[in-house]
């Protein structure tokens, strides 16, 4: 007796990107909607939340607004097993599973990779061979 009870499902198209690998995402998401719409006694005012007839008519717009923006996933996924993107060269790695960059060298001891055991550095001074002699 107090209004007009709205219930009823609704469905929508959503569109955009899986959080792990920025594979584009489009599916369907569908939401079960209830409201209480109040009857307006002439000048009643209305608190912020609650919703009322606007004459004869229902504004659906927020209900179903509301619904389903609560209903979109936090972090989209492509699937639940999303391996998501190489760190250091950003490639799908659902694409490539066996993808490798060789052994990781630790960027602290990068620069000793170019000395080289097997041949001598010089630092100015002059190396002398001992086998030709």
């Amino acid at each position: 007796m107090e209004g007009v009870l709205a219930t009823g499902t609704a469905s929508a198209r959503l569109a955009g990107e899986c959080v792990r690998c920025l594979e584009q995402l489009d599916e369907e998401l569908g939401v079960d909607i209830q409201e209480l719409y109040l009857y307006d006694d002439g000048g009643a005012e209305f608190a912020e939340d609650e919703s009322h007839l606007e004459g004869e008519l229902l504004n659906l717009e927020p209900v179903l607004r509301d619904a389903i923006v609560l209903a979109l996933p936090q972090n989209p996924l492509c699937g639940p097993e999303c391996p998501g993107l190489c760190s250091e060269c950003g490639a799908r790695l659902a694409d490539d599973p066996d993808h490798t960059h060789g052994e990781v060298i630790d960027p602290r001891w990068a620069a000793l990779s170019q000395f080289s055991t097997d041949s001598p550095e010089s630092d100015g001074q002059q190396v002398i061979d001992r086998t030709t002699e």
